[in-house]
């Protein structure tokens, strides 16, 4: 009896069965490689970065940025896998994008400040008015009304309007429905809403603008 004493070390009865042979029951090498290589590729996909730049697909559901193609091929340099990739773009949406609308938003309030000097004619001028604009606002006018009237140059010409006439002519009345305000008590009304002082909801925050702009116009 011929006995064989060498071994590829595998147990061929231990083999599932999709790996051999259906006719001789040997082991199927090349099926063994395939499964093995189709693991990986899976396994790659879930703790790794993917196989290019391309396919991370990034959620940015909060509307301020989209992917950038730039950022995503440098990062996935760095390989950054899908999961990582998508907080960097949360941490951002987070964290940096109400820093940088905080200093547009005093950027913008310098310019402005800039524009009223000017207008009313230097700064000694324009800390005058300033003051007495603010005493006049806080005797006459809702801590709100007050609030978003001062925070833009056009705001602040249309309080120095209202102080100078006391209680300047509502402008020919458009129909409440074009003007989204019908006077000032329509306004105040708005701006009490959630959606204006909360919410900051931009076509209801357009709405209360225009009234201003139409009530105390030129």
């Amino acid at each position: 009896m011929d006995y064989n004493l060498l071994t590829d070390g595998l147990d061929v009865a231990n083999v599932p069965d999709k790996f051999k042979d259906a006719t001789s029951g040997a082991i199927n090498i090349p099926a063994m490689v395939n499964s093995y290589r189709e693991l990986e590729k899976k396994m790659s996909g879930q703790v790794g970065a993917p196989s290019t730049a391309e396919e991370y697909c990034i959620e940015c559901k909060h509307g301020m940025f989209e992917p950038d193609a730039d950022v995503n091929a440098r990062l996935h340099a760095k390989g950054l896998t899908q999961e990582q990739l998508q907080e960097v773009y949360d941490l951002a949406a987070e964290k940096l994008v109400p820093m940088i609308i905080d200093l547009a938003g005093d950027f913008q309030a310098e310019r402005e400040v800039e524009k009223l000097i000017a207008h009313f004619g230097g700064q000694d001028n324009w800390r005058e008015m300033s003051r007495q604009l603010l005493a006049y606002g806080q005797k006459h006018l809702p801590a709100d009304v007050l609030n978003n009237l001062s925070g833009s140059y056009d705001g602040v010409l249309a309080l120095h309007r209202m102080m100078k006439g006391e209680e300047p002519p509502v402008s020919r009345a458009a129909p409440i429905s074009d003007r989204g305000a019908g006077d000032m008590n329509d306004l105040k009304s708005m701006m009490r809403d959630p959606k204006y002082w909360r919410d900051k909801d931009p076509a209801f925050v357009a709405k209360v603008t225009e009234g201003f702009k139409k009530m105390y116009k030129d």
